[in-house]
């Protein structure tokens, strides 16, 4: 089983990073691009045998106490039963 962990600042955090990239992309011509908000993805392994509830209840805990700071961060698990991609 593979997941998916989406990280990303939530909408109230200023996010210097995407600024500097809406500015450079804006400078490179991309001038439709009004806004950019940059975060962290993760691809996670499950070990075979272990439920889908499990694997959720799991990501959870890994998302909210390691991957993310939940207090300016907010994060979406994505759970895939079917083959590695």
């Amino acid at each position: 089983m593979q997941a998916r962990v989406h990280v990303s600042l939530k909408p109230s955090v200023l996010d210097p990073q995407g600024k500097t990239i809406c500015s450079a992309l804006n400078e490179l011509g991309h001038r439709a691009i009004q806004d950019v908000r940059q975060g962290k993805y993760f691809e996670i392994q499950i070990a075979d045998g272990v439920s889908e509830e499990e694997a959720r209840a799991l990501l959870e805990t890994v998302a909210h106490e390691v991957l993310a700071n939940p207090v300016i961060e907010e994060y979406r698990v994505d759970l895939t039963t079917g083959e590695k991609s």
